[in-house]
């Protein structure tokens, strides 16, 4: 529920900075800014322009700090409410001292995500925009920020509106059917509906066929390096983080545990794994590790599994190839500087190969692309009309605005009566507007914004 109060926060990281920045939203935003700041000359607030003075404790007359105070009157604000920003030195006990000031003075301590969520209620944004801003917030590449980017200015929002509209075509032609029986819809006109819910049911397919795309840019994904001892995979660990990270050393059994690292393809935010070698051992260190890394197989999006192109498969290789059947792998030949040994049985050929040496770094460019191919596809995922699907909860609301047009596309080659048709079409409706927000209950509304910062 919308409660008209006047809500403030810090909205700059805590701790030391240049400048910290509290954010006053509500009706009373402007009389607070008056009684706690002064300036030379006095006067109010002009709205949209930056006033420099200081912050003064009413109660006892004593100064703060020095400040730039700016007011946004409603709707031209970020919550379409008055708001006041206050810009002070950033030290924490300073900016937390003014957000004290400010609450003594009428204000309450904002939620998380209240002011974004304002934003929402007060109709400046629709929910997936609103859910961009945290997108933004949290992106770790250049693309996956540009993917934000696109959904905050609207581009799915627009995409989701366009399947909306050609719902809401259909549903008034059989309403008018329904409404004025007299008028008989003839075969073309009835051709005219079920063609356009066909059109309205392969876009919302296209739409969904992008969602593995974007959640690997918005989320990441997760690639284990696996193989057998001194195969390299800790030489490829540092080869592709361009540091040494992992300890190298031709004794076998030199990684025990799994050490991760975040690193940027080509805009795709990966989580690299390096495991412990697989193979049989007696010693019990080395067997929990080797253990860990067979567990680490099922839960990776991508399995690199290297090879030593300079010898012959052996068990230790066969045993991990068993590991990775039906799993999402790239076979990767490492020691390619060294005379050829490795034979490839048919079974293996069907899988993408890559050849790498992490000596000399042949192959380490090829190898990224592959990664970044299997994940996107080749897709120019920094292009400015580039958007996608992102969100599980955008996904799962579309399958089930798809179900109803479903049984729609059936149910009218059945000759169903118009008024079971258009109750399907209205459950799709209702499905689409949780996406955008139009028929999201308020329980869903404080699970997305509670994943905010207070502040935003």
């Amino acid at each position: 529920m919308y409660v008209h109060d006047t809500i403030a926060a810090i909205c700059t990281p805590l701790g030391e900075g240049g400048i910290g920045v509290i954010r006053i939203s509500g009706d009373q935003a402007r009389r607070i800014g008056t009684k706690i700041f002064s300036r030379k000359p006095d006067g109010g607030f002009e709205s949209h322009r930056f006033y420099y003075g200081s912050i003064i404790d009413p109660s006892g007359g004593d100064t703060l700090d020095e400040a730039l105070v700016v007011f946004m009157q409603g709707p031209r604000s970020y919550t379409c409410e008055d708001v006041l920003e206050i810009q002070c030195h950033g030290g924490y006990l300073l900016v937390q001292r003014v957000l004290g000031l400010v609450l003594s003075h009428g204000a309450r301590l904002a939620g998380p995500g209240e002011f974004t969520r304002r934003a929402f209620l007060n109709g400046r944004i629709d929910l997936v925009q609103a859910e961009a801003v945290i997108d933004i917030i949290r992106s770790k590449t250049e693309a996956s920020l540009a993917l934000a980017q696109h959904q905050h200015s609207g581009l799915l929002s627009r995409q989701i509106d366009a399947v909306r509209e050609g719902i809401v075509h259909a549903l008034a032609h059989l309403e008018a059917h329904i409404d004025f029986p007299e008028e008989e819809i003839d075969a073309d006109g009835f051709a005219g509906i079920t063609g356009g819910v066909e059109e309205v049911r392969q876009r919302i397919g296209e739409i969904l066929a992008g969602y593995a795309e974007g959640k690997a840019l918005r989320e990441g994904v997760s690639v284990m390096l696996a193989g057998k001892p001194n195969v390299g995979k800790s030489s490829l660990l540092n080869a592709i983080l361009r540091e040494k990270r992992a300890i190298v050393t031709a004794i076998p059994g030199t990684t025990r545990d799994v050490i991760e690292e975040v690193v940027n393809i080509h805009g795709l935010p990966v989580r690299i794994m390096d495991t412990a070698g697989i193979c049989e051992t007696d010693d019990h260190i080395e067997s929990e590790g080797v253990q860990l890394a067979l567990d680490k197989i099922s839960q990776a999006d991508l399995v690199l599994y290297m090879l030593d192109a300079s010898r012959p498969l052996d068990s230790d290789d066969l045993r991990i190839e068993e590991e990775l059947e039906g799993r999402n792998f790239i076979v990767v030949l490492n020691k390619c500087d060294l005379p050829e040994a490795i034979s490839l049985h048919d079974a293996l050929k069907t899988h993408e190969a890559v050849r790498i040496s992490t000596l000399t770094g042949e192959g380490i460019d090829t190898l990224h692309q592959a990664i970044h191919t299997r994940f996107l596809h080749g897709r120019a995922v920094d292009s400015r009309e580039y958007v996608a699907l992102s969100n599980v909860r955008h996904r799962d609301a579309l399958e089930k605005c798809a179900a109803p047009l479903h049984s729609f596309a059936e149910n009218a080659m059945a000759g169903i009566e118009p008024e079971l048709l258009a109750i399907e079409l209205r459950e799709a409706l209702h499905a689409l507007g949780e996406i955008t927000g139009e028929t999201t209950t308020d329980d869903i509304l404080d699970r997305i914004f509670k994943q905010f910062c207070i502040g935003k």
